[in-house]
C-alpha cells in the first residue's frame, strides 16, 4: 500500500522505512505545526507569508516584461509607469547607470530593477514609521493602523471604517488586503498620497459659507489678463483669458478699443502689444467661465471704445453669453441694500464698467427695448494726480512727472478738481447691475454716498498709503463695498506687488498680473487654493463686522495666536541643480511666512550637499502667528550655487488654517507653477 503510516513512522511502497533524513524532516515539520500554534510560532508563521506575498506580487507585476530576457532604460521607464510610480527621468537614469555600471553592458536583470525600484520607492523615513506601528515589521494590523492615524495624524475622528478604507485604497497586495492589513508597500501609496498632504483635504471642495455678500469675500482676480508677457512689446492672447479660468480666477480684465469694421479690439492701448477681437474673448469666456468654478464671473471692462462700437461689445455680451449674462437684478429687486451671494449668482457673468442712471431707469429701457443711444457720465471730484494711472500718449506709456522738491516737508498745493466726460452706450450700460464702476474719492464720500453695488479701482501706490494711514477707515471701506487694487502703470514688465498687504484690509479684488511667475504669483495661487480652489474665499469674520477695530498693525483680540512647529525630515527627488551634469543638486528650504506686519518671518534650513534625490534634515522651526487667518506659508526649495547665488528649486505655498497635522508631504510645483510630479518634502506639521 501506498504511503500508509506504521507506529507513526511514513512508510514508502510495500512498508518500507523511509530514510533517516526523511524521517528528522518529517519531525521537524511536525514540530514546526506544532510551535506555529503559539503566539511567536504565529507570528513567525506570519512573517514567512508575509515575505512570500511580497515576494510574489512584486515578481507577478515584472515577470510579463522580462519574458524575453532583461531590459534596458526604455523599458524600465515602460514598468515604472505601468506601476505608477512617479519618477524623475534624471534621477532613474542616474540610478540606472549605477547599476549597470557594477556589470558591462546597458540592460539589467528582474533583481536589479527590484533594487532600482526600492532605490526609488522605498524610503527609510518612512519604514522608519512603518516599523514603529508594524507588530513584525512586515505588516501593519488594522488597529495599529488606526493607532497611527489618531497619535501620529492627530485624526481623533478616525475609526475602523476609516482604516477598511484606506487599506482597500492603497493595499497593493491582495491577500494582505483581504486580512485587512496593510503591507510596507501599501504603506508607501498612502503617506503618498493626497490624503498625507500638507493641505487639508477637507479645503480641497467648497466648505464655507457661499451665502454671504459678495464684500464678504476674496475673489480672485486677474490684470490686464489678455497679455501673456510684459505690457508693452507683448503678445495679447486668448490663452490668457483661457489659463486664467482654468486657474478658477473670479475677475477677468477687458481693455475694450475701437477697431476695425466696427468690431471692438483687446490689447494694451497706445503700446506695441498685439490685438485681438472682443467677440473672440468673450467665445472664450463663454466655453471657459464655469469649467473650474460654477460661482459668479466679473468681466471687468476698461472701456475705451466709441458708443457706436460699445452697442456691438453688449450685441457680442448678450448674443455670445445667452443666459450666462447677468442683465437684471435678482427677482426684479431694485431697492438694492446688500449685495446678493455667491451662490445667489452662480453660472452668472456679471458686467463691471461704468452706469448711466438707475437700476431702476434701466429695467424700464429694457421692457421697452430701448437702447440705442448714449449718454455722458462724469467722474467729478477726481485728484489729477492719481499716482497708480498710466498716462497713455502714441509713444507709449509713461508715468506722471514727480512735483519737484520734497512732497513730505511741504505739502503740494491743493490741484483743482477735474471733470471727465465719458459717453456711454446706453446697451453697454444696462448690462451693469451689481458691479458698477465708481472712481474712489475718499473714505468719508463713499460712506456718505456710495451704494452698496458700486465698487471702487485703486492703483497699488495710492492704497498702500491709504492703508498706512487710514487703516481702520480702509477696513470699514471693504467691509461694504468691493474694492478693486490694481498695478501701478510703471510695471512695464508686467512684475507683480505682494497681494498681502491688501488682503490683511479686505480688499477683495486684489488683481495681478497671471502671467507673471514668482513668489507674489505663489502667494495668489496658494489662497485661492482654499475653499476647493473655487475662486472665493470668505474673508474672516473680523475683516467683514461693520464695527471692526481691528487693523493689521493692531490686531486686538481679534485672533486666537498660533504656536506653529515644523520638522522637516527630508526631500525626495528633487529637480537635479542646472549646474549638474547628473542629477546632484545643494538643497536648502526657506519657510516663509506672509500676513500681518507682526507675522512676516523667514527661516532656513541646512544645506544637503551633493543629493537632490533624498536629502535628510530633520531640522525643527517654530514659528508664533498672531493672526493665523490670514497667514500664508511658502515652502521654497533652492539649489546653493554659491554663497551669495541660490537656484529656484521647487516651492509651495498655501495658508496657515489649511495646514494638515502629522506627518505630511509637501509637493513641489515649478515657476509657472505646475505640479513636479516626483518631487517633495517630507515634514511633521504640529500646531496649538
Amino acid at each position: 500500500m501506498e504511503g500508509r503510516t506504521f507506529h507513526g513512522t511514513p512508510t514508502g511502497h510495500g512498508g518500507m522505512r523511509s530514510p533517516p533524513q526523511a524521517r528528522a524532516r518529517a519531525v521537524s515539520e511536525d514540530r514546526a505545526k506544532i510551535s506555529s500554534c503559539t503566539p511567536q510560532g504565529l507570528l513567525h508563521s506570519h512573517r514567512i507569508f508575509l515575505n512570500f506575498t511580497s515576494h510574489t506580487w512584486f515578481w507577478s507585476l515584472i515577470q510579463n516584461d522580462f519574458k524575453n530576457g532583461n531590459i534596458d532604460l526604455e523599458g524600465c521607464i515602460r514598468l515604472l509607469e505601468k506601476m505608477q510610480i512617479n519618477f524623475d527621468e534624471y534621477h532613474l537614469k542616474h540610478i540606472f547607470k549605477k547599476t549597470i555600471d557594477k556589470h558591462s553592458g546597458d540592460i539589467i536583470s528582474m533583481d536589479d530593477f527590484r533594487a532600482i525600484y526600492r532605490a526609488l520607492v522605498h524610503r527609510p523615513e518612512f519604514e522608519e514609521l512603518f516599523k514603529a506601528y508594524s507588530i513584525d515589521g512586515n505588516i501593519l494590523p488594522d488597529g495599529q493602523l488606526l493607532k497611527f492615524l489618531a497619535k501620529e495624524q492627530f485624526q481623533t475622528e478616525a475609526n475602523e471604517t476609516t482604516v477598511l478604507e484606506i487599506i482597500l485604497k492603497y493595499e497593493p497586495i491582495d491577500e494582505v488586503r483581504k486580512r485587512r492589513q496593510m503591507s510596507f508597500e501599501g504603506f508607501i501609496r498612502y503617506m503618498n498620497s493626497e490624503e498625507c498632504s500638507i493641505f487639508k483635504s477637507q479645503h480641497r471642495s467648497v466648505y464655507q459659507d457661499m451665502t454671504q455678500p459678495l464684500c464678504d469675500y476674496f475673489i480672485s482676480s486677474s490684470h490686464n489678463t489678455y497679455l501673456i508677457a510684459d505690457q508693452l512689446m507683448g503678445p495679447s492672447h486668448l490663452w490668457g483669458y483661457t489659463s486664467a479660468l482654468l486657474k478658477g480666477c473670479r475677475c477677468l480684465e477687458i481693455d475694450c478699443w475701437d477697431g476695425h469694421n466696427n468690431e471692438p479690439i483687446v490689447y494694451h492701448g497706445h503700446t506695441l502689444t498685439s490685438k485681438i477681437p472682443f467677440r473672440s474673448v468673450i467665445h472664450v469666456i463663454e466655453k471657459y467661465a464655469f469649467m473650474s468654478s460654477p460661482y459668479p464671473l466679473v468681466l471687468s471692462l476698461e472701456n475705451h471704445c466709441s458708443p457706436k462700437q460699445q452697442e456691438v461689445m453688449a450685441f457680442c455680451l448678450k448674443s455670445i453669453l445667452g443666459d450666462k449674462l447677468l442683465s437684471s437684478p435678482l427677482n426684479g429687486e431694485v431697492d438694492i441694500t446688500r449685495l446678493p451671494s455667491p451662490e445667489a449668482l452662480k453660472f452668472k457673468v456679471l458686467i463691471k464698467n461704468k452706469k448711466v442712471g438707475t437700476l431702476e431707469q434701466s429695467m424700464l429701457r429694457i421692457e421697452e427695448e430701448y437702447g440705442g443711444e448714449a449718454e455722458e457720465v462724469s467722474d467729478s471730484d477726481v485728484p489729477s494726480d492719481d499716482d497708480d494711472a498710466e498716462v497713455l500718449s502714441p509713444g507709449g506709456p509713461r508715468t506722471p512727472s514727480k512735483r519737484k522738491g520734497d512732497r513730505r516737508s511741504s505739502p503740494p498745493p491743493q490741484k483743482k478738481s477735474k471733470v471727465q466726460k465719458t459717453k456711454i452706450a446706453l446697451a453697454l450700460s444696462d448690462l451693469v447691475v451689481y458691479t458698477k464702476s465708481q472712481k474712489f474719492v475718499g473714505f468719508e464720500h463713499s460712506m456718505q454716498f456710495q451704494k452698496c453695488w458700486e465698487n471702487n479701482s485703486i492703483g497699488e501706490s495710492r492704497a498702500r498709503k491709504l492703508a498706512r494711514v487710514s487703516a481702520s477707515q480702509f477696513i470699514a471701506h471693504t467691509t461694504r463695498f468691493i474694492t478693486r487694487i490694481y498695478p501701478k502703470g510703471s510695471r512695464m514688465k508686467s512684475s507683480n506687488y505682494n497681494p498681502q498687504e491688501f488682503w490683511n484690509i479686505g480688499c477683495q479684488m486684489v488683481a495681478l498680473n497671471f502671467q507673471t511667475p514668482g513668489p507674489y504669483m505663489e502667494l495668489q495661487d496658494g489662497k485661492f487654493l482654499d475653499n476647493g480652489g473655487c475662486g472665493y474665499v470668505l474673508k474672516p469674520a473680523f475683516l467683514r463686522d461693520r464695527n471692526t477695530t481691528f487693523t493689521p498693525r493692531n490686531v486686538g483680540t481679534h485672533s486666537k495666536p498660533m504656536s506653529l512647529s515644523i520638522r522637516l525630515i527630508s526631500g525626495h527627488q528633487l529637480p537635479p541643480s542646472a549646474m549638474s551634469k547628473t542629477n546632484k543638486a545643494d538643497p536648502t528650504v526657506q519657510i516663509e511666512i506672509y500676513g500681518v506686519p507682526e507675522d512676516q518671518a523667514k527661516k532656513r534650513s541646512s544645506v544637503i550637499k551633493s543629493n537632490a534625490l533624498c536629502p535628510r534634515w530633520n531640522e525643527t522651526f517654530s514659528f508664533n502667528i498672531q493672526v493665523p487667518e490670514l497667514a500664508m506659508i511658502r515652502f521654497c526649495v533652492e539649489d546653493e550655487v554659491s554663497l551669495v547665488n541660490k537656484d529656484f528649486l521647487g516651492q509651495y505655498t498655501l495658508p496657515v488654517m489649511s495646514l494638515n497635522t502629522g506627518y505630511r508631504n509637501i509637493p513641489l510645483l515649478s515657476k509657472d507653477g505646475t505640479k513636479l510630479e516626483s518631487a517633495s518634502l517630507f515634514a511633521h506639521v504640529w500646531f496649538y
